[in-house]
């Protein structure tokens, strides 16, 4: 799959359960970095998450948005996620992503934060977006420097994974 196949979209209800399909698949690789994601995701989770994603949206709190094939048909399936939130005064946001482990490594995540950073800028008043990577999660870091963030530093106890305190990589793509 090349990268220009993929786009964004809202959420819509009758995602729960491709979602739930793309986490299980996906458990042993994103668990680790994204305790969400477990091997009994349900779709009671996955309902709540869209019903979440959706009322964000609303708000204007935050744009979570399904990762989908271009040209797929409306119940194709989900190939990730790739959202803005923890939106903050000062016009920043966490960029956030995953896909699903059949679709790794032919640049999904790359396109879709690209595709997610052009919606920031031009449909937001956010300034900077910011990547943070749990040390040790090349993958991520991988995706956010192949998408053109820079990597601004290391935070000591930037997240909690598991119960425990984790470094990050933060990265940032700006607006300028």
């Amino acid at each position: 799959m090349t990268p220009a196949m993929i786009s964004l979209r809202r959420f819509r209800f009758d995602d729960a359960a491709s979602l739930v399909e793309a986490a299980r698949e996906s458990a042993e690789e994103v668990e680790p970095w994204m305790p969400w994601c477990h091997p009994r995701y349900s779709i009671d989770e996955a309902r709540t998450f869209i019903a979440s994603a959706e009322g964000a949206w609303d708000g204007k709190v935050g744009y979570e948005m399904a990762i989908v094939r271009a040209e797929a048909e409306p119940d194709a399936g989900i190939l990730g996620v790739c959202g803005l939130n923890q939106i903050r005064p000062g016009r920043v946001a966490n960029v956030g992503y995953w896909v699903r482990t059949s679709a790794t490594g032919a640049g999904v995540a790359t396109e879709a934060v690209g595709r997610l950073a052009r919606f920031a800028f031009a449909e937001t008043d956010l300034e900077r977006l910011e990547i943070v990577v749990a040390i040790g999660n090349r993958a991520s870091a991988r995706v956010a420097e192949k998408a053109g963030a820079a990597l601004e530093g290391i935070v000591l106890d930037r997240l909690q994974l598991h119960g425990r305190s984790h470094d990050a990589w933060v990265y940032v793509l700006s607006r300028s």
